[in-house]
């Protein structure tokens, strides 16, 4: 036993870098690796070593300085400290939003097309209808149903409607691969459905899903911030989609006033994160694709 589980271990250890390795060959996936690696410190580190700054209202709206690298907001509270801060919050919704989406969709499309039948029927019905439905109207009204009080909230509002065209994706997927050989031979075993999903199924899919979960943390984050800028979330913490909201209604950015920097810094920070997760797709496939590798 302690044989087999030294082999595994080292196999998990040449798996975790060659990953590495083909995603640093790639040029544009280093690129994005080092930029998601610079939010993710930032959302780690950040509430460790900092505070929520104190209202300063003798120094609010104040330009970049010494002091305040990028100035003050509306309170007088400092920028970049509050920008470090909603680091954690932006991750931590788009990483929910994400995670719940896939879960479902996976489900749902393996399941369905794995299984085919009435199964099928009635899950693809259910999709389709969840396809129709608009998004961001649908994701508005469930953000005014549901309290939405924290981070996890936040990520089950957002991925409720947004698995859909995930899962009728992943469902073609599986339907190509369902009838090949290994497959069937796990079926002639009379290996459960379960086992066949987790090792058949999944492994040959699982670059697929990964460059999915990265595009729906970058589709999360947007809906987020088009939420609150709506003022539809009263989300309490230093989210980035908070900061362009309270920029704009309570600082007048965009009239010219002293604001504008507190308006900038988030825009160009989640510009940053989605440039970041598109460049580090760009490689996640062939990293997680053995054959592609080869």
């Amino acid at each position: 036993m302690t044989t087999k589980t030294a082999k595994a271990a080292v196999r998990r250890s040449n798996g975790i870098r060659d990953f590495f390795s083909s995603i640093w060959r790639n040029r544009m996936s280093r690129v994005g690796l080092f930029i998601l690696a610079f939010f993710l410190a930032m959302a780690i580190f950040g509430p460790i070593f900092l505070k929520n700054p104190p209202a300063d209202y003798l120094n609010r709206l104040k330009g970049p300085s010494a002091e305040h690298w990028l100035g003050t907001d509306y309170s007088g509270k400092d920028t970049l400290i509050q920008l470090i801060l909603g680091a954690k919050d932006v991750l931590l919704v788009a990483f929910y939003a994400g995670a719940i989406s896939i879960v479902i969709a996976c489900t749902v499309g393996i399941v369905s097309g794995l299984l085919g039948g009435k199964v099928d029927t009635v899950l693809m019905l259910i999709t389709n209808v969840m396809v129709t439905i608009p998004s961001f109207p649908f994701t508005m009204v469930l953000s005014m149903v549901i309290s939405v009080d924290n981070a996890f909230m936040f990520g089950v509002v957002l991925s409720i409607q947004a698995w859909a065209g995930l899962a009728k994706a992943i469902r073609s997927q599986v339907l190509i691969i369902k009838n090949r050989d290994f497959i069937e031979a796990s079926r002639v075993l009379g290996i459960s459905n379960f086992n066949i999903i987790m090792n058949d199924v999944v492994p040959n899919i699982i670059s697929y899903i990964a460059v999915n979960f990265i595009s729906m943390m970058k589709e999360a984050i947007m809906s987020a911030v088009g939420l609150m800028y709506l003022g539809l979330v009263p989300f309490q913490g230093n989210h980035w989609g908070m900061m362009i909201q309270l920029s704009l209604t309570a600082s007048g950015a965009l009239m010219g006033s002293g604001a504008i920097v507190y308006f900038l810094a988030p825009v160009v920070c989640i510009v940053l994160f989605q440039m970041g997760c598109y460049l580090f797709a760009t490689g996640l496939d062939e990293a997680l694709n053995p054959r592609l590798r080869t």
